[in-house]
């Protein structure tokens, strides 16, 4: 192999490592419980859920309440894989979403259908760029916006 290849290779090898490594998830305290209709209680740290294989929602409709509806991209853990690591019923009817204001909502187990627990906006580490709203938020890509709740804390998994 000559210099030229060698050096090439390098560059090749160096950039694909880096571009694994993405940037790292922050350093964040915060616990998500999963409680409820489980079998296995859950507590996951945002380290924890940042670990997990992450899913991406692109292109989702965000129907606000207020404003305009915006196209938004989204990043994090699929929320069927979280309940199936907790052992949820699978005849489970809703979820009790908490958030660390003690706002709750109840949503229901249709309205989930490809939700995820999400880390990321786009590109950008939600505990980063809307400290107020995150660390984590649900998005439920089935319901609209006033139903993803933000600064979640705890999911009651309801029969």
């Amino acid at each position: 192999m000559t210099k030229k290849n060698t050096a090439l290779l390098t560059i090749v090898l160096l950039a694909a490592f880096l571009v694994g490594c993405g940037p790292k998830a922050p350093d964040v305290d915060w616990t998500l419980k999963i409680s409820g209709e489980v079998t296995t209680p859950l507590e996951l740290s945002f380290a924890d859920l940042a670990a997990m294989d992450q899913i991406e929602l692109n292109d989702i409709l965000m129907e606000k309440t207020t404003g305009d509806d915006v196209i938004t991209s989204w990043s994090g853990v699929s929320l069927d894989e979280i309940l199936t690591k907790a052992g949820a019923a699978a005849d489970y009817v809703s979820i009790t979403a908490i958030a660390s204001d003690g706002y709750s909502i109840e949503i229901t187990k249709e309205e989930l259908t490809g939700a995820i627990i999400a880390l990321k906006d786009g590109d950008d580490w939600i505990a980063e760029i809307e400290t107020d709203k995150g660390p984590i938020r649900l998005v439920a890509p089935s319901t609209p916006a006033n139903r993803w709740v933000y600064a979640i804390m705890e999911l009651q998994i309801n029969k």
